[in-house]
């Protein structure tokens, strides 16, 4: 059974930046594509970017130039990191994994993290 794990600070001060990890459980970073997605308060889904079986990174035009995706094949687990966050990257963060290849077809998700950026 695949489960996914989102971990990290629920609090990220403005102009830092946001750290998050997902461990895969059940299933191998190698064999499909992971993605992370958000949902800001009252607002639908968002895709931030993805991470391949190759291990290249995707990201979505809005957040490419304040994001890197990584992997580590050792520990199962990608990473996210946003930098120089302001108050409108406050959202519920989700890891999901992809079946169908970077066509958003999700078929498991992790719980979410609440993020928050405040002073």
């Amino acid at each position: 059974q695949v489960q996914l794990q989102e971990s990290g600070p629920g609090l990220v001060k403005p102009s830092q930046t946001l750290s998050l990890t997902c461990t895969i459980s059940g299933g191998s970073i190698t064999t499909n594509y992971y993605y992370w997605i958000r949902q800001p308060p009252g607002k639908g889904l968002e895709w931030i970017g993805c991470i391949t079986f190759s291990g290249s990174a995707r990201y979505s035009p809005s957040v490419k130039s304040r994001t890197s995706i990584s992997r580590d094949t050792s520990k199962n687990q990608f990473t996210l990191q946003l930098i120089s966050v302001t108050p409108e990257d406050t959202a519920v963060y989700y890891c999901a994994r992809d079946r169908t290849g970077g066509t958003f077809g999700f078929d498991h998700w992790g719980q979410g993290t609440q993020v928050t950026v405040s002073s």
